[in-house]
């Protein structure tokens, strides 16, 4: 296994250029940072526990900058993850830092390959909280393997997927879903990448506690390394 700093290096070395998730038309002065963090008093005072109020809440700040995305939550410490019994219970410690970025916008907005890829495996998430529709493509680059994973996909995305369809890069790969389907959130693209899958198919943890924390931040770079955001 890659050292993780060299690891760390092949990403920087290889998108040197920015890669896209999203339209590639749409400008990086379109791309607004948002704050989910337990430390942004104005989500203390909302009913985060709403898709809609949580909506509201981001659609306003993509309006009042201008912006067409809104972008953020990489390591973020969130407490939208309350709400659902996915991320705590008594027997488990709560999780609720967030390992990947969420593009938020709307429903529909198309999702595009960032490398040439390989459908490694999705499946439909169903719990509530949880990604939803979601697709992990492998990258084989330069003798190097890793994965990234798109969740809150639409269900049409993942009707007619097959393991081992092959992407180009630029290809579309999905579209995405709304809070009916999506795990109950405001529409946006969960994106991670993820070093060693662990075994795991369709699904990855996305949110982790901060005993586990460590471990996936070396597993799981921040994916701003690819889009430079």
């Amino acid at each position: 296994m890659m050292k993780d700093i060299n690891f760390l290096k092949f990403l920087r070395d290889l998108c040197a250029e920015s890669m896209s998730v999203l339209d590639a038309n749409i400008p990086k002065s379109k791309y607004i940072p948002i704050s989910l963090s337990e430390s942004n008093d104005v989500l203390n005072v909302i009913d985060v526990s709403s898709s809609d109020v949580l909506a509201d809440f981001v659609n306003t700040h993509i309006k009042n900058h201008n912006a067409e995305v809104a972008y953020g939550g990489y390591l973020e410490v969130r407490n939208i993850y309350k709400r659902s019994t996915h991320f705590s219970s008594q027997a488990e410690e709560e999780r609720n830092i967030h390992l990947g970025v969420d593009l938020w916008c709307s429903a529909g907005t198309s999702i595009f390959a960032p490398f040439d890829s390989v459908v490694h495996s999705f499946n439909n998430n169903e719990n509530f909280g949880d990604y939803g529709p979601t697709i992990i493509l492998k990258h084989h680059i330069s003798g190097v393997d890793f994965y990234t994973l798109y969740g809150h996909l639409s269900l049409a995305s993942i009707d007619n997927l097959e393991v081992g369809q092959r992407f180009k890069q630029a290809d579309k790969i999905a579209e995405l879903g709304d809070a009916s389907i999506n795990g109950d959130y405001p529409p946006h693209l969960h994106f991670q990448i993820i070093k060693d899958i662990q075994g795991f198919k369709g699904d990855y943890p996305g949110v982790c506690s901060k005993t586990d924390l460590t471990f996936y931040e070396r597993n799981c770079p921040d994916p701003k390394l690819i889009l430079n955001l």
